[in-house]
C-alpha cells in the first residue's frame, strides 16, 4: 500500500471512529437523562434536556477523538506511512 492509500483508510477510519463515539456517548448521556434528571423536571424542561444531551456528546466525542489520535501521532511517525493532505501554498526556495 501506498501513502495516498493508507491516508484514505486511516481518514474513513477515524471518521467511522468519530461517529461510533458520538452515537455511543449520546446514547449513553440520553440514558443517564432519562433516568435521573427527567423525572424530576417538566415535560418541556426535560425535553429541551436533550440539547445539552446533544451537544454533550458532540463535546465527549471531540476530547476522545482528540486524545486517541494524540495518543496515535506520539506512537507513529506519520511522515513515514501517511501523504500530507494539505500542502504549503508556496514552496519553500530550493537552498544551493
Amino acid at each position: 500500500m501506498n501513502k495516498k492509500l493508507n491516508t484514505v483508510l486511516f481518514l474513513v477510519g477515524a471518521t467511522v471512529f468519530n461517529v461510533l463515539v458520538t452515537i455511543l456517548s449520546f446514547v449513553l448521556l440520553a440514558l443517564l437523562h432519562i433516568k435521573f434528571i427527567m423525572p424530576k423536571l417538566s415535560e418541556t424542561a426535560g425535553m429541551n434536556g436533550f440539547i445539552v444531551v446533544f451537544i454533550g456528546a458532540i463535546a465527549i466525542a471531540f476530547v476522545v477523538y482528540r486524545f486517541v489520535l494524540n495518543r496515535l501521532i506520539a506512537r507513529i511517525k506519520f511522515d513515514d506511512y501517511f501523504d500530507p493532505i494539505f500542502h504549503p501554498r508556496r514552496r519553500p526556495p530550493k537552498k544551493d
